[in-house]
């Protein structure tokens, strides 16, 4: 497969490591960018794939939640300038796309896209959206979304950041419905937009996963000229040892907790369940960060959302 220039900058933008090694990275793995990755991370190279600074297209995360909090939705419309995005025409009806998904009973986007426009039931989503195309006069594409339906007490919090350039949904399962419950949340779904974590605890984090990184920080401790003299044991703890802390890292309850870094999330949210007098559990949460994993220039958005926590 022909290596190009624009496979090399994508590699490049994912991982921080310099052209030339991109290319041959490339060129051992045939082309396959998720190879890529891969084989520059065995080889030290790279620390980790910065997917999520791939932020591609314009357009904001918009979010629905009923007025009785018992369901919300979350969704992602793109368009083509960040001068539409600000738009409010734009903006009004991302806010309706978030409702119709709400009140939904959609699995997917083309079930979404079939579905009766609730503004205007003559014509299906896809129409409606057709419609907008015309009237904003730029393409416009609704890419995701995703629906919490509340099924015990406790609350669904919201959270976007930079005018919609990141959205959170987390779902926190508690007795007491309270403030202090409520600014809990808000504080846990900032520190979500702001790490990106991939799990919510570490029982679940798939086996497939931790399968993978083992295999991969296993190559990269034995290429090491350090480990050379040292015994299989030592190698093995020294994978162990970078595993759990790469876990800690991707596993929202185990990452210090932005607003104290002397407390993990768990420990923060323990703190407050002691205080309010119920025990208190989050128990699922999606992050959305407009664009990504599709290709614009790169933008931090999550360390602009820790700046403003701190």
């Amino acid at each position: 497969m022909a290596i190009t220039a624009s496979m090399v900058k994508e590699l490049r933008e994912m991982t921080g490591v310099g052209m030339l090694d991109c290319k041959k990275a490339l060129a051992e793995t045939d082309g396959d960018m998720d190879k890529a990755v891969e084989l520059l991370r065995e080889k030290g190279l790279a620390a980790s794939a910065k997917k999520a600074g791939r932020i591609a297209s314009e357009g904001i995360v918009g979010i629905y939640v009923s007025d009785d909090n018992s369901v919300a939705a979350m969704v992602e419309v793109n368009s083509e300038t960040d001068f539409v995005a600000k738009n409010q025409t734009f903006r009004d009806y991302v806010a309706a796309v978030a409702k119709q998904a709400a009140e939904s009973s959609a699995n997917n986007m083309d079930e979404f896209f079939a579905e009766k426009w609730a503004l205007d039931p003559e014509f299906t989503v896809k129409e409606a959206l057709s419609q907008q195309v015309a009237v904003i006069g730029e393409n416009l594409n609704i890419r995701r979304f995703e629906r919490f339906t509340k099924a015990q007490n406790g609350k669904i919090i919201s959270y976007v950041h930079g005018g919609g350039r990141i959205g959170v949904l987390l779902e926190v399962a508690c007795d007491k419905d309270c403030d202090e419950l409520e600014v809990m949340g808000k504080d846990v779904a900032m520190q979500i937009a702001a790490l990106n974590p991939k799990f919510l605890a570490k029982e679940n984090v798939p086996q497939e996963f931790i399968d993978k990184e083992t295999e991969i920080l296993t190559v990269q401790a034995k290429s090491d000229p350090k480990n050379a003299s040292k015994p299989e044991k030592i190698i093995a703890g020294m994978i162990i040892g970078r595993l759990n802390k790469e876990l800690k890292e991707f596993c929202l309850v185990e990452q210090p907790f932005v607003k104290n870094g002397d407390l993990s999330v768990k420990q923060y949210v323990d703190s407050v369940a002691k205080e309010i007098g119920a025990p208190i559990t989050l128990t699922r949460f999606v992050r959305f960060e407009t664009g990504e994993g599709l290709e614009k220039k790169e933008e931090n958005f999550a360390e602009e959302v820790a700046k403003t926590m701190k």
